[in-house]
């Protein structure tokens, strides 16, 4: 697949604490804007890859859109794991396989003032609980950060990870929304002081350690190589993509800190083979931050660094944007952008590569795009 599909519109709504309307809205309003980037019209769009939870349904979305010819459509599992890059790459096998000319990857939630997450600690109302969660609700883990909270511990113990380094992720991500007009987090600059201070939400997590809930939408066009050439926008290739999952996940977070292999680690190992490249030719890195402990584990998941030395890692400056030498999610990141589920990180992404971000990376010419960590993975490297 390495170089065979490109992204070459994006889009997006406006980011919010209540859209004040439906999720077809902000999805058809997202896809409008990624496919009047790329210059192209409704109808030339044949194919639809979207996260399987996401609400729209295809066939539906295709008609509020005006395409006539659906002739691919597609899920991607996993929410933030599978659900951002997964669908990008599902969009850019089906057009390097010939199923499709040109497809849209999106993903449209009203998180915040919709049905979104349950709050922190709090029972979802029901009866039960199925599968899995039957085993972990009766004894509290109720939330993902929860859940994370029991990783995070366990990597501090054995390695003597501290607070202060998840805090230089949160405030690496602030730092970068503070000059971004789309940020919710705009004009509420963050300190390591503040982030200490911040109330305790399942310990050792903070408040600001853990993602925003946002509604919004967000979206990106695909299509093969050839064509890209000569449509409005700069191509943005796809130079390697891949998917990981093993038997230790989301239920078993704590042990998968003690375990050879995660599933972060198993797609690093193929997606720098397939790409041809080393980690020190990555100019910006675009990691799914739904909670700072996972995407310091996922920078030594992803070969960066050894497991154990993500806490002097990501704490020297190295993410910080204009002076680091790996800036990490240059528009603010679920943290402090958006939560879109982190398909707004893909779209920061193809800005960066064509030159066009708020904080440009000089000189941008390959970058890492990853959703998740503990839970199966997905990634991917585009260069301009």
């Amino acid at each position: 697949m390495k170089d065979k599909a490109a992204i070459v519109g994006v889009g997006h709504t406006e980011y919010s604490k209540d859209s004040g309307r439906s999720e077809m809205s902000l999805a058809v309003e997202a896809i409008r804007n990624a496919i009047s980037d790329a210059g192209l019209k409704p109808s030339d769009i044949d194919g639809i890859a979207k996260f399987t939870m996401d609400n729209n349904d295809h066939v539906l979305l295709a008609a509020n859109l005006g395409i006539t010819a659906l002739r691919f459509f597609a899920e991607a599992p996993w929410g933030g794991g599978g659900g951002p890059v997964g669908s990008v790459l599902l969009g850019a096998m089906a057009v390097a396989t010939g199923m499709a000319d040109c497809v849209v990857a999106f993903r449209a939630m009203n998180e915040r003032s919709g049905r979104g997450t349950q709050r922190f600690g709090r029972a979802m109302v029901r009866e039960g609980a199925a599968g899995p969660r039957a085993y972990m609700e009766p004894f509290g883990l109720f939330s993902p950060a929860q859940s994370v909270a029991l990783s995070a511990r366990r990597h501090m113990h054995l390695y003597g990870t501290r607070s202060e380094h998840f805090g230089a992720i949160a405030v690496a991500c602030r730092a970068h929304a503070q000059t971004n007009p789309n940020a919710v987090m705009r004009g509420r600059p963050l300190t390591i002081q503040d982030h200490q201070q911040s109330r305790m939400i399942a310990d050792p997590l903070r408040l600001h350690d853990c993602c925003l809930e946002t509604d919004g939408g967000a979206a990106v066009i695909i299509t093969s190589a050839e064509r890209a050439r000569d449509l409005k926008q700069k191509p943005v290739y796809i130079m390697a993509g891949a998917f990981g999952a093993t038997d230790r996940q989301t239920q078993s977070v704590v042990k998968f800190l003690e375990q050879p292999r995660s599933e972060t680690s198993v797609a690093a190992k193929d997606l720098f083979a397939r790409a041809g490249i080393a980690h020190k030719d990555i100019d910006a890195c675009f990691l799914y931050d739904h909670f700072t402990p996972l995407v310091l584990m996922a920078f030594e998941e992803l070969g960066f660094c050894e497991r154990g030395e993500g806490g002097p890692f990501v704490s020297d400056g190295k993410l910080l944007w204009p002076n680091g030498s790996l800036p990490l999610n240059t528009s603010g990141g679920n943290l402090s952008e958006g939560y879109i589920h982190g398909m707004q990180n893909i779209v920061e992404a193809v800005r960066q590569l064509r030159g066009q971000a708020i904080n440009q990376v000089e000189d941008a010419e390959i970058a890492l795009v990853t959703s998740g960590n503990a839970v199966p993975t997905t990634a991917m490297i585009l260069h301009r």
